[in-house]
């Protein structure tokens, strides 16, 4: 089906460029590391990525009814991805090397792959298990000479990495809110959570520049690439999503060889090929089987394809322009190809 492929190829672009900017704006995250503790960084962050959405909030007021739908969700996201994961990742790099710590990040793919499977009825078909072995390889060669025994830090690092890929699994499933709501959520309530935590334990304070400096790093970095990583997994499924996700430390790489001048070295640079053919293996993985859908009411970007044949109330003529409104999609049964997007998530076996 045209459409389906589309969606596959568009959820590809999006979730990449969430990778890109993400990667992109860590190396320089790092750099003003010593001048904030790390709470007070991961808040300052997560308030950027809140503001970065702000403008696009004023068409799309937050729907409560949505909201009290799928509570447990955005709480589980919100907890689990934006307080955990962050105070855990903390912990981690207080005990751990560097380059052990960017190694062990890895496993947030690897965690996301199983949770999706077990709990989330994801489909994950061979070239998803190739894939993600491939982009676990490029991490484990890219840090192999500092790879150390196994530590407390290390557990740490290993935790906020599945709180991370439970994030990304119940956050790809929130289809009664915008990927923006779910952004602007996340980063007010992590954020100012994390920043009160900094100032009740204390530590460094960056300076005014400093601040507005992390602010704008949290706006691209994470509120930029958390939409657009919410808009792919849609298209393609949370374990998709990661996969590709998964570059960003490799952005982060070339990024800080290019324009901070680190060395370049073998290991990275075979890390690096090895992460692109992993993407490139998700990029056709979809699968066909007879299948159902029950009726459900919901709200995400569409166009008029085959799961959505239906007429908006504003609609002059038949627009397959992609749009966002409140819609229900009858009860439908039928075979085509797909990937577990939001009208996907079934138990499948082959």
């Amino acid at each position: 089906m045209v459409a389906t492929g589309s969606a596959i190829r568009r959820g590809v672009a999006r979730c990449g460029l969430a990778a890109l900017l993400f990667g992109a704006t860590t190396p320089f995250a790092s750099r003003l590391a010593d001048d904030a503790s790390a709470p007070m960084l991961a808040g300052l962050l997560y308030l950027g990525a809140a503001g970065a959405v702000v403008p696009r909030l004023f068409p799309k007021p937050l729907p409560r009814d949505a909201i009290q739908r799928g509570g447990r969700r955005l709480a589980v996201a919100v907890v689990a991805g934006g307080l955990l994961g962050p105070l855990l990742l903390t912990a981690g790099l207080q005990r751990t090397p560097a380059a052990t710590a960017s190694l062990l990040l890895n496993m947030e793919l690897a965690a996301t792959t199983v949770l999706a499977v077990l709990f989330f009825r994801e489909h994950i078909g061979r070239r998803i298990w190739i894939g993600s072995a491939i982009v676990g390889l490029a991490g484990i060669v890219a840090g192999w000479s500092d790879v150390p025994q196994l530590a407390v830090g290390a557990a740490f690092i290993v935790a906020a990495c599945i709180c991370w890929g439970l994030d990304n699994c119940v956050t790809a499933e929130l289809d009664g809110l915008a990927p923006e709501h779910i952004t602007f959520i996340k980063g007010m309530i992590a954020g100012t959570t994390n920043v009160v935590i900094a100032l009740i334990i204390g530590g460094a304070r960056p300076t005014g520049a400093g601040v507005l400096a992390i602010l704008g790093l949290g706006a691209i970095g994470y509120g930029a690439s958390i939409t657009l990583w919410v808009e792919g997994a849609r298209d393609i499924g949370a374990a998709r999503g990661q996969l590709i996700f998964s570059t960003a430390p490799f952005v982060g790489v070339t990024v800080a060889w290019v324009v901070l001048g680190d060395a370049v070295t073998a290991n990275q640079l075979v890390a690096t090929g090895l992460a692109a053919g992993g993407v490139i293996l998700v990029a056709g993985s979809d699968h066909e089987h007879r299948h159902a859908h029950d009726q459900i009411d919901h709200v995400h970007e569409h166009d008029h394809d085959e799961h959505h044949r239906h007429a908006r109330a504003d609609d002059v003529g038949a627009s397959n322009d992609r749009h966002t409104h409140r819609h229900r999609h009858q009860a439908l049964v039928h075979a085509h190809p797909h990937v577990p997007d939001l009208h996907h998530r079934h138990d499948h076996d082959t």
